[in-house]
């Protein structure tokens, strides 16, 4: 999440901008993991709003974050 330069760290709805969020670690922290997967998501989830943006600068993105994740 950290490498994303596009997508915006931020809970907000109704934006016109590109969000990502981490539930587990924030909005949804004071429910247990065993309350996180009942709901349907777990430490594992990353939350995507997709704003106005070109999709094709989203996709690359998400791209530039994820090469950088994984190790070499």
């Amino acid at each position: 999440i950290d490498s994303l330069q596009i997508f915006s760290q931020l809970a907000n709805v109704a934006d016109a901008k590109s969000l990502v969020i981490h539930p587990s670690s924030t909005t949804h922290q004071q429910l247990t993991l065993a309350e996180q997967r009942a709901a349907g998501f777990g430490p594992e989830t990353i939350r995507l709003s997709i704003g106005l943006e070109d999709p094709e600068d989203l996709i690359w993105d998400l791209g530039q974050a994820l090469d950088k994740s994984v190790p070499d």
